[in-house]
């Protein structure tokens, strides 16, 4: 096999802490990783961080470091029938490291496979997972792992690394590169130290003598290649910073952040159904037309899709984020369900229970029920809530021009009863 069949990024893979590109938190003298690895006193660990930090590296030179049985697993193509083959050889032996790549995607059967070697030592785990393990590794698991956190690599991180790759590597050795400008590669990596060596190993193989300019980088990669992991932390981070930019009404961070996720290649009704969610969610009823157009919108994307559905997205994002506001609706069922859990089920006020049988209606279902519409104005003052809560707001319009209105409404109707 040639020297370059082998990726860049994999010959380069570093071989003890010291080669480790960043997470200097994590390795650097006195850190608290390191210290465990030189104590020899390793724990079950999950190591959560975007593509391309270190994640497999580390596991790989905790076991050379410790000289110990070291098993690999990758979640996406192993399942309980794998995973419980390394236990029965890990009892056997002392001191086995299982290392499972994307942890995540194991389901609860699968991770639960894993708890009782960990419990009782039969291995130490280490999982790698770019996705937050709070929400994709089951509690058990988790409260017997240490998680320790990777960034994604920056500027100088990745600078380094080029320089280092142009004086180790034999393959590169061979080629002449007159100028290097690293912004594109920088730019197109996102931090990921294998997208970066992986593509200067493109770009450099273009041929033997290279002015290595963005441009020429830019042609390789093909486009521009916008930063996005559909299944990864960016995906929560990206989806984040939109909703967060509509509800502080701007537009144009709502549009940039919009447009990052369909370079991304993003579900068009993922992001049609988050605006669905945040027209109720964060302007309800100062706009309730809000809702309507993104509904609408939902229903547009489902059937048209990319490309045309930009339009109609950019549409929908840029009108709720200019609408005005209200999150009323949603702390009124937060505080409502907050009244659910503190008082448990409180009975039905007599009156307006349902009485289809006349064994009900001997009980008093429904009776002294004032219907509404049979009174002047169509209301009629009566008491909702069960006895114990009788009185609580729940719902407290805000201050903008339709539920000020609402808030006239209410106060017309029920007087004091609300403190409208």
């Amino acid at each position: 096999m040639s020297i370059n069949a082998i990726p860049l990024a994999e010959r380069l893979r570093p071989q003890t802490l010291d080669d480790l590109a960043g997470q200097h938190h994590l390795t650097g003298k006195g850190s608290i990783l390191r210290t465990a690895i030189e104590t020899g006193n390793i724990p079950s660990m999950i190591l959560w961080g975007p593509p391309g930090v270190g994640k497999t590296t580390i596991a790989n030179i905790i076991a050379h470091t410790l000289d110990v049985p070291f098993y690999q697993l990758s979640a996406i193509s192993s399942g309980v029938k794998e995973v419980r083959e390394v236990i029965e050889l890990a009892k056997k032996q002392e001191k086995v490291i299982l290392f499972i790549d994307e942890i995540h995607r194991f389901n609860k059967g699968q991770q639960d496979a894993l708890l009782g070697a960990v419990e009782k030592g039969i291995i130490t785990l280490i999982g790698a997972t770019t996705e937050n393990p709070s929400f994709e590794v089951n509690s058990a698991l988790l409260s017997r792992c240490q998680v320790y956190v990777l960034r994604a690599l920056d500027q100088q991180d990745l600078e380094g690394l080029l320089k280092e790759a142009m004086q180790k590597d034999e393959w590169l050795k061979t080629k002449k590169i007159n100028s290097l400008e690293t912004e594109a590669l920088i730019n197109i990596s996102g931090g990921d130290a294998r997208k970066l060596l992986n593509l200067f190993e493109l770009v450099v193989s273009t041929g033997d003598n290279i002015e290595l300019t963005d441009e020429l980088v830019m042609k390789v990669a093909q486009q521009k290649v916008a930063l996005y992991d559909k299944k990864g932390e960016q995906h929560y981070d990206i989806i984040s910073a939109f909703i967060k930019s509509m509800r502080g009404s701007d537009p144009n961070g709502a549009v940039y952040w919009l447009a990052r996720m369909i370079e991304g290649g993003e579900d068009v009704q993922f992001i049609a159904r988050r605006m669905l969610i945040f027209a109720s969610e964060d302007v309800g009823n100062a706009n309730p037309n809000a809702l309507l157009l993104a509904n609408a919108t939902f229903e547009a994307v489902s059937k048209i899709g990319y490309p045309e559905s930009r339009i109609i997205l950019s549409q929908c994002a840029t009108y709720l984020a200019t609408s005005v506001k209200s999150n009323a609706s949603y702390e009124a069922i937060g505080k409502a369900q907050a009244a659910v859990s503190q008082h448990g089920d409180l009975p039905v006020p007599l009156h307006i229970r349902n009485a289809p049988t006349k064994l009900m209606k001997n009980m008093n279902y429904g009776k002294g029920y004032k219907y509404a519409h049979s009174f002047e104005g169509n209301f009629a003052e009566q008491e909702y809530l069960p006895e114990k809560i009788a009185g609580t707001t729940f719902y407290d319009p805000q201050n903008n021009a339709r539920e000020v209105e609402i808030r006239k409404f209410l106060k017309d109707k029920w007087k004091d009863k609300y403190g409208y």
